[in-house]
């Protein structure tokens, strides 16, 4: 199955949440906090107010409770509006 997003809307591939510290501590799956990064999946067509300025394959920081969390085929995405992507990384 395919998923096109419409108008502003982008599809996120979450990165996986560390499972250790930088000092090599294992974090329990209770204090683990939710991923803030992750990889475009794909993009709407944008709107003709507002151009489509993410693309496929940007690695992206969003905000915490951004987006609507969707399972397809067994994997998990976000898919959220252009504006609740607060910055690419390059």
């Amino acid at each position: 199955m395919t998923i096109k997003p419409l108008a502003d809307r982008v599809l996120i591939e979450a990165k996986e949440a560390e499972t250790k510290t930088a000092s090599g501590l294992i974090i329990p799956d209770t204090a683990k906090e939710k991923p803030q990064q992750g990889t475009v999946i794909a993009v709407g067509g944008g709107k003709k107010d507002e151009p489509m300025e993410l693309k496929e394959g940007d690695t992206v920081l969003y905000g915490k409770y951004a987006g609507t969390e969707v399972n397809v085929d067994g994997r998990n995405y976000l898919i959220m509006r252009q504006s609740d992507v607060v910055a690419i990384i390059k």
